[in-house]
């Protein structure tokens, strides 16, 4: 964040007033920023932290995330905020969700939108997605997104007792039980998914709530993402006239089309996928002044042909943003008559596609490309397995001499170019839950690394730059898939990190995506090997949608949209959209009034995609406790992949299980946290547990409702050490944070 210069003069007696002057001036500042700002140098540095410290205890100041300060009582650019009436001149007010300040919260009135923005009068209790922006009196609230009715909801298990009906949340961060009135119960039964609505007033000191929805019993294995649907708010039913005009949609005339049927395009996804989107193809290319360069054309299905701007199908695709994935289902963003169906490359099917050609050299660098609207029909369907075991020489077929064997040798050529490009190279592998005939889960394990996979990631890849290159090109206002380097505060932090395990990495060097590649490969093999990849990736940004290019540091570009899933994710379908307006590729392409709202979208697409990542996050961690629970009692070996104040993060190599030492299971005396060590501490003994260590654990509780798990240490000083040198200073704020 680029920070003010202070107009005061250094000379000028340094005091509070200066201190908080500086502060409103440059909002969320570290102590160092605020040095910066008013010229503080040298011992005055240490007046400076006097200063800090005695604000913050009067309660003048608070702080914040990445070690900074802010006033208390400000709130963020961007918040959920709830509807709570008018004033008497009629504008709406509104309260932010979670306040966590004693004092009344600032007044925000909320601005007319446009109508068809708005869709309507909001009433109390309606929650909205905003950004906000300070005022004399309070704030003002731009409507980024309507997100319906009061999330003042209590998602639960019905349970009866000799008192009654109970509802235990399914919210681990809810420790709340709710009693159930016989008049309020809703024909709910013992072990049912409900969803509640808390009523005002307590009976016997605990809160009372009434059933409006019954979901389910819990005794079904499809309950858990379930859960994690109606937690995180996830539209799971077609509007009628969204499945109606799917209905209606007719497969796609070739006529005008590039013909593309001659190339026997192929898709190769993962053995579970339940569409295909994607297609490829790759040849030597016959130019005499291109020698042992090749062709490859990335072939994606079509769906703005299908969801055309304005239609009810393109705004419930909107509306969800993308498709999310669970373990026993899938909650698409299209309807499945077009995901599986009309949009879905099939194999020995024509699809209608838009298709990119590109031309490499033999080292893989792109030497030029071009956007076709064709129509394909793919030669067959492979999983990434049966792809490498042609690659491995396992299988020989036509297919894999005349097709899979020039694709190989075309990802060769840009496995090079990536390798000189130097994107960052973190080694995160993903966990598949497999779940039975029965539904419930047969084992939980790593999914395979296959190079098939790496060769379909880097041709989407450049399909993705060239989609953006002809979009900067073509002067087309599009959406990128930004990614922003670490912020310096981020840095400082692993920096900091590293040298508590003798590791330097120089805080003012440029930073490039190859200066991680470093540490990581300078860290392998080596006991931080796992937790260096942990650390890595904390410091990265989180990826984001926006109109405005900030390049894609993790991939090392600087030209990057997502353009190959258009079937799962509304930026891809708007970037389609904004290719077919700007190389005229015919019809259904980018509308002006689309091409206004390109902000709003972005800030929306982002919004769901997290929403999604975390819904799956939380269906796998429940999945997992589920798996865990009859294993209770029984010891792992475990890593230590998170410290925080209140105790350990451990993981299990074998499934990824991970859950929490509670800190006060570590012994008889109190731990102190040391955020730069990643750390605990024991203040008697300096018995001490960081970041990367490998501990002997038992499995104490697994909770498939809220997917916690509990352990303890399971033998005394299987991995700590002795703290040495200095005693470090503390810092006991939350430090666990996920991405």
């Amino acid at each position: 964040m680029k920070k003010k210069k202070h107009s005061g003069r250094s000379e000028i007696p340094l005091d509070k007033a200066r201190v908080l002057e500086a502060l409103a001036e440059n909002p969320q500042s570290t102590k160092r920023d605020i040095a910066h700002v008013l010229g503080v140098k040298g011992n005055a540095r240490i007046h400076l932290k006097k200063i800090l410290k005695e604000l913050e205890s009067e309660g003048a100041l608070k702080r914040g995330p990445h070690r900074t300060f802010e006033k208390p009582g400000t709130l963020p650019d961007i918040a959920v905020l709830e509807i709570t009436g008018q004033d008497a001149d009629g504008e709406l007010l509104a309260r932010p969700q979670r306040w966590e300040s004693g004092a009344q919260p600032p007044k925000i009135i909320v601005l007319p939108g446009r109508d068809d923005d708005r869709g309507g009068v909001m009433g109390a209790g309606e929650r909205i997605l905003a950004r906000l922006s300070e005022t004399r009196d309070g704030y003002e609230a731009k409507i980024i997104k309507r997100l319906g009715a009061s999330a003042h909801k209590v998602l639960g298990v019905y349970r009866e007792g000799e008192r009654g009906g109970r509802v235990v949340p399914v919210d681990r961060k809810t420790r709340n039980e709710f009693i159930i009135d016989p008049r309020d119960r809703g024909g709910a039964k013992p072990n049912e998914l409900v969803l509640c609505e808390p009523l005002t007033g307590r009976a016997t000191g605990i809160l009372r709530a009434k059933v409006i929805e019954r979901l389910g019993n819990m005794d079904d294995p499809k309950s858990i993402s379930l859960i994690a649907i109606h937690a995180h708010g996830i539209p799971t039913e077609f509007p009628r006239e969204v499945l109606d005009e799917a209905e209606r949609a007719k497969p796609a005339d070739p006529g005008g089309r590039t013909d593309l049927r001659k190339f026997p395009l192929i898709t190769i996804d993962p053995e579970d996928a339940r569409d295909h989107d994607d297609a490829v193809w790759a040849g030597p290319d016959e130019d005499p002044g291109n020698k042992g360069g090749h062709v490859v054309i990335v072939a994606i299905a079509d769906v703005a042909h299908y969801v055309t701007p304005g239609s009810a199908l393109d705004r419930e695709a909107f509306k969800r943003g993308n498709s999310v994935y669970f373990p026993d289902r899938v909650v698409p963003m299209l309807p499945e008559r077009l995901s599986a169906g009309l949009c879905s490359l099939m194999e020995n099917e024509d699809r209608p596609c838009l298709a990119v050609r590109m031309i490499f050299d033999q080292h893989g660098n792109k030497k030029r490309h071009e956007f076709l609207r064709a129509i394909m029909r793919s030669a067959a369907s492979l999983t990434y397995r049966q792809a490498q075991d042609a690659f491995d020489g396992k299988v020989s077929s036509p297919l894999a001499q005349n097709v899979l064997k020039p694709l190989w040798n075309a990802y060769l050529a840009l496995a090079q170019a990536r390798d000189k490009r130097d994107p960052l190279n973190l080694d995160l592998p993903e966990r598949r839950i497999k779940i039975g005939v029965d539904g419930k889960i047969e084992s939980i394990a790593y999914r395979e690394r296959l190079e098939s996979m790496r060769l379909i990631e880097e041709m989407m890849i450049m399909a993705n730059v060239c989609a953006a290159e002809s979009l900067e090109k073509a002067r087309t206002p599009l959406i990128y898939r930004i990614h922003e380097a670490p912020s310096k505060e981020k840095l400082f932090s692993f920096s900091d990190y590293l040298r508590t395990i003798g590791m330097n990495f120089a805080k003012g060097q440029v930073i490039k995506p190859g200066v991680f590649n470093r540490v990581l490969a300078q860290a392998k093999d080596g006991p931080n090997t796992e937790v260096m990849n942990d650390i890595v990736l904390r410091t990265q940004m989180q990826a984001i949608y926006s109109p405005e290019n900030k390049g894609h540091f993790g991939l090392h570009l600087s030209h990057y949209a997502h353009f190959t899933s258009p079937i799962r994710r509304y930026a891809d379908l708007i970037v389609h959209r904004a290719l077919i307006r700007g190389l005229r590729l015919g019809d259904s392409g980018l509308g002006d009034k689309e091409m206004n709202r390109l902000g709003e979208i972005s800030d929306h697409i982002s919004v769901t995609e997290r929403r999604a990542m975390a819904a799956e996050r939380d269906s796998t961690d429940r999945y997992v406790a589920a798996y865990m629970e009859d294993r209770i009692g029984a010891t792992f070996t475990a890593r230590v992949t998170g410290v925080t104040r209140f105790g350990l993060f451990v993981r299990i190599p074998d499934s990824g299980a991970e859950g929490l030492i509670p800190a006060r299971s570590l012994g008889f005396e109190y731990f102190r946290h040391d955020e730069r060590k990643h750390a605990l501490i024991g203040e008697r003994s300096g018995t001490t547990y960081k970041m990367g260590d490998n501990l002997t654990v038992r499995l104490m509780e697994a909770a498939p409702l809220t997917g916690g798990l509990r352990f303890e240490i399971a033998e005394a000083n299987a991995a700590p050490k002795r703290s040495s040198g200095n005693k470090p200073r503390f810092n006991l704020r939350k430090t666990r944070k996920h991405r």
